[in-house]
């Protein structure tokens, strides 16, 4: 829209000074005072503006994730707003169309950043062209932070070798009968006890409710580890591996414990265990940053 706009201008004022006509004039005025116009406006979007960052639950390298801004305006209305990170390799933006007084929007984007490890953050850039886009006007407000990434996303291509340590917890004995495994049996169904269990033709052809009895299925306990000296593509390749393996042992219901050079993380279950090693692993050569930032 502005580029049309600054070409109509420039050939109505083409024509102005070749023919001479005082309309031609009149109208070249006027569209020169519309520009000078939507300057005044752009600029005026981006007064009584308050930013705070909301971030991500989880960023993983090499694919977009879900980013968010709080943005508030004290008075008057804004609008076409575009916001992004300044300063930082992670890409995308996000936007709001029409921003009222008083109340604060979430604005999501979806940003991607490049490798794993930590981002620092040192301000939001907030940018407008409205109304015309013939100017782009941006307040940058200053907002220091780190965003941690974790290793990316991929496939481990086996499990790892003979790493169980036995096993633990109350899941030591396979044989109990309250699991998910291969069916052990048949029992008589018990007053307060769930009949999604209930095995519907043995039961019809006992005249009681019967329900299935399963094995537990086992559980064990793994460590990974990433040995001492790997750098560059083999660091990186390294931990994107042990984090799908963690992933999907975790899935299993297996405990799974990590060592690193200089750290080591107990085995644990769930996904709270799953984002420590996430954590530890985005934090792997970037261990000076990490005592700055704490």
């Amino acid at each position: 829209m502005g580029r049309t706009y600054l070409v109509v201008t420039f050939g109505v004022g083409l024509g102005a000074l070749n023919t001479g006509n005082n309309l031609l004039y009149l109208v070249l005025g006027l569209l020169l005072s519309v520009i000078i116009l939507s300057g005044v406006l752009s600029e005026r979007c981006l007064k009584d503006l308050s930013v705070r960052r909301i971030g991500t639950e989880g960023a993983f390298a090499g694919e977009p994730f879900a980013f968010r801004w709080g943005i508030t305006r004290k008075r008057g209305h804004a609008f076409a707003l575009t916001l992004s990170e300044v300063d930082s390799p992670l890409t995308g933006e996000g936007g709001v169309g029409y921003l009222p007084a008083g109340a604060e929007h979430v604005v999501r984007a979806d940003l991607t950043a490049p490798r794993r490890g930590p981002v620092k953050l040192s301000g939001v850039r907030v940018t407008t062209t409205w109304p015309l886009g013939l100017f782009a006007k941006t307040r940058v407000f200053a907002l220091e932070g780190t965003l941690l990434v974790y290793p990316r996303r991929g496939f481990a291509c086996e499990d790892p070798l003979d790493a169980a340590v036995g096993h633990v917890g109350e899941a030591n004995n396979p044989r109990r009968m309250d699991g998910t495994g291969d069916m052990a049996g048949l029992k008589e169904l018990g007053e307060h006890e769930d009949a999604r269990r209930v095995h519907w033709m043995k039961s019809a052809s006992a005249g009681k409710l019967l329900k299935v009895e399963r094995e537990r299925e086992e559980r064990r306990t793994f460590i990974l580890d990433v040995k001492t000296g790997l750098a560059g593509d083999v660091l990186e390749r390294r931990c994107e591996e042990v984090a799908a393996q963690a992933h999907r042992l975790l899935e299993a219901g297996h405990e799974v414990g990590l060592e690193l050079p200089g750290t080591r993380l107990r085995p644990g279950a769930g996904s709270g265990q799953e984002r420590g090693i996430l954590r530890a692993l985005a934090w792997l050569g970037f261990e000076e940053q990490r005592e700055e930032a704490a």
